[in-house]
C-alpha cells in the first residue's frame, strides 16, 4: 500500500506543463461538504465532480479558464481563474432563495443518468425522502428505497429489504463506512437512520465498484451529516410514535463542528396504564464530530448507538441493538491525490429471557463484533482518468450463543464457543474517458478469508442429499490457528457508450461473500445468526451482468427514462436441510448446505423532475431461484423473497407556497410459501406433510397499497419567522387492504365427528389490514 502512495507521488511530479485545480465544495450556510457537486471548465468542454468528502480536483493546461461550480437546488458560481501554477480554491455554493417553479427531485446534475458511467445505482437525498409518505407519518430511508426498481421486501413489518433477487443478508448496509448488521427498529416498521442525521442515500444495485465487497445483492451507503461549521442550529419532530431532537453547531466556527441527534419511541410510556409491565420501545443516538486541522488533514469522528426493548414483564422479553464508531483521516498527499484512513468498530447484539423467577428462567445473549481498517487513495491523474487504489481488513468475533438455563434451581451452561475470522483485501479501480463517446470504469479486487481459532473443527460426511449432513470427527484448533482460508480474484468492469440524448451503458461484477445471515423463518427476525464461512460452509460468490439504455425527454431533461436488464448466478448459496435446527446448535454446519442461485430480470424507471407535479414509476419484472441437490426433487424453485411483479409509484403536487400533496401506490406479486401437498390423521390430528418435498409451491396473495401525505407549513409571513417548522398529515394504507403477511395451514376447530373427513383451512395473516392516519410536527430553529 505505502508502495502505491510513492509511485502515485512520483507519477505526480512528472507533467510540469500542466497545473491542478482542487480543492472543496461546500453549502454557504452550514459548511457541509456536498457530494457530486459538478466543476465544469467552460472553454474546454469537461469537468468532473466532488466525491463523498466534496473534495474535487482537475488537471489542465496553465491558461486562463472559467469555471462553473454547480448543485441541483443551488445557485451556479461561475469565475475566472488564471492557472499558472497548481491552485487550491475552496468554494461555497448559496441555496435557492426560494422554491422555484421547477421543483428537481434530485442532486444530481440533470441528464446524470444518462452522461454518468454509474448504472444500476439510485440515489436519494433527505429531501426527496422527507415527501415521501411513510407509515405513521415518519420519514424512513429503508422505507423509501423500496420505492426504487429492483428493490423490494417480503412483507409489511419485516425486517431489512431485498434487491434483484438476494436475501436481507446479502446487502452491506453502511453508515459512515461502518457495517450495520440489523437495520431496523420495531421489527421491520422503521429503520435505524435518523432522518435529522442522515445527508446522502446511495443504493448501488449492480455494477459495485472495486472499492465494496462482501455482499453479493447490493451496497447501501449512507452518509451522515457533518454538522453546522457556521451557527448552532436545532431540529427535530413530535410524531404518532416516536420524538427526536438534534443539534448541531460549531466548535470553532470554520474550523469544527459537531451532530447530535437522538430518537425515543414512547408507546410504553403511552401504554402502561392498559398494561401488566409489557413495553416496547426503542432509542437511539447519532453523533459525529470533524475537525480541519489544516488545508491537507481533516478527522471525523462518528457514531451510532440504538437498541430496541421487547417485553412481556419485568422479567421476560427480547432485546437488540446496533453500536458504530468511525474514525476518519483525510489526508492530501499533493494536489491530485486525496486519500482517507478508517478505523471502524461495529458490534450487533441481541438475545431474550424467560422465566418468573430464579429457580426458572432462561437467558440467551448473542453478538458480532467487527475490527475494520480502510486505507483508500483517490488519484485524480488528469481530466480523462480518476484512480482509485486501498484495501481493507476486518477482525470478526462471532458469539452465537451466550446460554444459561436454570431449572428448579439447577443451573445449566449450553453456551456455543465463539468463532472467529479475518477478512482482508485489496483493489484498484480506474474511471475512464476515452471520447466523448466511451467512457470505461473498470478494476480488480482480490479478497481473502481465515476462518480462525480458538475453537472446534468439525468434519462432515454427505450420504444423502438434502439430508442432514453426518459428523465423522471433530478437533481442538488453537487460538489464531487457519481452520479454513479462501480467496477470489472479483474483477469489475463497466462501460457507458453516449448517443447524444440517451446512452447505452453495461457491466459485470464479480463479488464474493464471506458471512452469512443464517435464518429459516418467513422473514429475518433480530434473532437470526450471522456465521462465518467454514471448512464446511463455503463462500458465496455471484457473478452479474447487466445491460441499459438510459433517455431524457423534454425540456430541461424533465423526464428521466431507463431500462435495465440483469442476470446474476451464485455458487454456493446457502440453502437448509430438511427439519434445520439453527437455535444454539452446536453442530450447525451440519444443517446447512450450498446451492446454486439465479435471480434475473427487467428494471424500468420513469422520472418526472420539473413542474408542479413531479415523482417517479418504478416497474421491476423479475425471478429469484435456487436449485439445491437433494431439495425440490433437484429442480429450480422460488426463493422467499422471489416477486415476479413489482410496482411503485410516488408523485408530488405543490397546491401552493404552503401546502403539498404526495401520494404513494404499491403492486407487488406475492411472494412464495411452502404449503404441505399431503397430510396424516392420527387420532382425529390432522399432521400436514410435504409428500413431494416441494418447497415455495404456493404463493400468498399479492399485495397492494396506497398511502397518502399532505405538507403544510403554518403562518402567512414564511420570511418573518424564527421557526422553519411543518405539519404532516398522512394516511397509509388509505382503502384498508388486509395485504397478506404469510399463510398458514390448520385443522379447522370443533369437534370431529368419528367416519367423517376432518376438515382444514388455508389462514391469511396480515399485520396491518386498516388505515392508519398520523399527523407529526417538525421544526428547526
Amino acid at each position: 500500500m505505502f508502495l502505491s502512495i510513492l509511485i502515485l507521488s512520483a507519477i505526480t511530479s512528472k507533467g510540469q506543463d500542466k497545473v491542478t485545480l482542487n480543492g472543496y465544495v461546500k453549502n454557504v450556510d452550514d459548511g457541509e461538504a456536498l457530494i457530486g457537486a459538478t466543476v465544469y471548465i467552460e472553454e474546454l468542454k469537461t469537468g468532473t465532480s466532488t466525491n463523498v468528502y466534496g473534495f474535487y480536483s482537475i488537471t489542465l493546461p496553465k491558461g486562463e479558464y472559467t469555471i462553473q461550480y454547480s448543485y441541483i437546488s443551488f445557485n451556479n458560481l461561475t469565475e475566472k481563474v488564471n492557472l499558472t501554477s497548481s491552485t487550491r480554491k475552496d468554494v461555497e455554493l448559496e441555496p435557492e432563495s426560494k422554491e422555484l417553479e421547477e421543483i428537481v427531485i434530485t442532486d444530481e446534475a440533470l441528464d446524470a443518468n444518462v452522461q454518468d458511467i454509474e448504472m444500476s445505482a439510485e440515489k436519494l437525498d433527505i429531501k426527496t425522502i422527507e415527501k415521501i409518505p411513510a407509515f405513521l407519518g415518519e420519514v424512513d430511508v429503508l422505507k423509501s428505497i423500496q420505492l426504487l426498481p429492483g428493490v423490494s421486501s417480503v412483507g409489511e413489518g419485516s425486517s431489512g429489504f431485498n434487491v434483484r433477487g438476494g436475501g436481507v443478508g446479502q446487502n452491506l448496509v453502511l453508515l459512515d463506512d461502518a457495517p450495520v448488521y440489523n437495520s431496523s427498529h420495531l421489527f421491520g416498521f422503521f429503520s435505524v437512520f435518523n432522518p435529522d442525521a442522515v445527508k446522502d442515500v446511495k443504493l448501488i444495485k449492480g455494477a459495485i465498484p472495486a472499492n465494496y465487497g462482501g455482499r453479493l445483492a447490493s451496497i447501501l451507503d449512507v452518509r451522515m451529516k457533518e454538522g453546522n461549521s457556521k451557527k448552532r442550529t436545532i431540529s427535530g419532530g413530535v410524531g404518532t410514535v416516536f420524538s427526536r431532537l438534534a443539534v448541531q453547531g460549531p466548535i470553532k466556527k470554520d474550523k469544527a463542528s459537531y451532530f447530535v441527534a437522538g430518537r425515543r419511541s414512547y408507546i410504553d410510556i403511552l401504554a402502561k396504564p392498559f398494561t401488566d409491565g409489557a413495553t416496547l420501545f426503542f432509542y437511539d443516538l447519532t453523533t459525529k464530530v470533524n475537525y480541519n486541522i489544516n488545508e491537507k488533514n481533516r478527522l471525523y469522528l462518528s457514531g451510532y448507538f440504538g437498541r430496541d426493548v421487547f417485553r412481556f414483564d419485568e422479567r421476560q422479553g427480547f432485546s437488540w441493538g446496533n453500536t458504530t464508531g468511525t474514525l476518519r483521516w483525510n489526508h492530501l498527499f499533493n494536489d491530485r491525490l486525496f486519500s482517507n484512513f478508517a478505523f471502524i468498530v461495529s458490534t450487533f447484539d441481541y438475545g431474550f429471557s424467560f422465566g418468573e423467577n430464579d429457580l426458572d428462567k432462561f437467558d440467551w445473549d448473542s453478538r458480532i463484533v467487527t475490527y475494520t481498517f480502510k486505507p483508500y487513495f483517490n488519484y485524480f491523474l488528469n481530466t480523462n482518468n480518476e484512480l482509485t487504489i486501498g484495501g481493507e481488513s476486518t477482525y470478526y468475533k462471532f458469539n452465537p450463543a451466550e446460554a444459561v438455563g436454570v431449572s428448579d434451581g439447577v443451573t445449566q451452561d449450553i453456551s456455543l464457543d465463539k468463532k472467529f475470522a479475518l477478512e482482508s483485501a485489496v483493489y484498484i479501480d480506474n474511471t475512464q474517458k476515452v471520447n466523448d463517446r466511451i467512457t470505461l470504469r473498470y478494476g480488480l479486487r482480490y479478497s481473502s478469508f481465515l476462518y480462525l481459532g480458538e475453537g472446534t473443527k468439525y468434519e462432515y460426511s454427505y450420504p444423502n442429499a438434502g439430508e442432514r449432513k453426518e459428523l465423522i470427527g471433530s478437533e481442538d484448533v488453537g487460538s489464531n490457528d487457519v481452520i479454513a482460508d479462501y480467496g477470489y480474484l472479483e474483477p469489475r468492469a463497466s462501460i457507458r457508450y453516449s448517443l447524444g440524448l440517451s446512452s447505452i451503458k453495461a457491466s459485470y461484477t464479480r463479488t464474493a461473500q464471506y458471512i452469512h445471515l443464517v435464518s429459516n423463518t418467513a422473514a429475518p427476525t433480530p434473532i437470526d445468526l450471522w456465521t462465518p464461512s467454514t471448512n464446511n460452509i463455503k463462500p458465496q460468490v455471484g457473478d452479474q451482468y447487466a445491460l441499459g439504455y438510459f433517455r431524457n425527454f423534454g425540456g430541461g431533461n424533465a423526464f428521466e427514462t431507463s431500462i435495465e436488464g440483469y442476470y446474476r448466478e451464485t455458487d454456493n448459496q446457502v440453502e437448509y436441510v430438511r427439519g434445520a435446527d439453527i437455535f444454539i446448535n452446536e453442530f450447525l454446519e451440519g444443517d446447512l448446505i450450498s446451492g446454486e442461485g439465479r435471480a434475473y430480470g427487467l428494471e424500468l424507471s420513469i422520472k418526472k423532475n420539473a413542474g408542479k407535479i413531479n415523482g417517479w414509476l418504478s416497474y421491476t419484472l423479475g425471478r429469484s431461484e435456487l436449485k439445491t441437490e437433494g431439495i425440490n426433487n433437484n429442480e429450480w424453485y422460488p426463493t422467499r423473497f422471489d416477486q415476479t411483479h413489482n410496482l411503485k409509484l410516488f408523485g408530488e403536487y405543490k397546491l401552493s407556497e404552503r401546502t403539498s400533496l404526495s401520494a404513494n401506490f404499491t403492486y407487488v406479486s406475492g411472494s412464495p410459501v411452502t404449503a404441505p401437498t399431503s397430510r396424516f390423521e392420527i387420532q382425529g390430528i390432522t399432521i400436514p406433510y410435504d409428500y413431494y418435498d416441494e418447497r415455495n409451491n404456493l404463493r400468498i396473495p399479492a399485495t397492494h397499497r396506497l398511502d397518502i401525505g399532505v405538507k403544510w407549513l403554518p403562518g402567512k409571513n414564511r420570511s418573518e419567522r424564527k421557526v422553519d417548522d411543518y405539519f404532516v398529515f398522512s394516511i397509509y394504507n388509505v382503502y384498508g387492504n388486509k395485504n397478506p403477511f404469510s399463510i398458514f395451514f390448520s385443522q379447522k376447530e370443533g369437534r370431529v365427528v368419528p367416519g367423517d373427513p376432518t376438515e382444514t383451512a388455508a389462514n391469511q395473516f396480515s399485520i396491518i389490514g386498516a388505515p392508519v392516519p398520523a399527523i407529526s410536527y417538525n421544526f428547526t430553529f
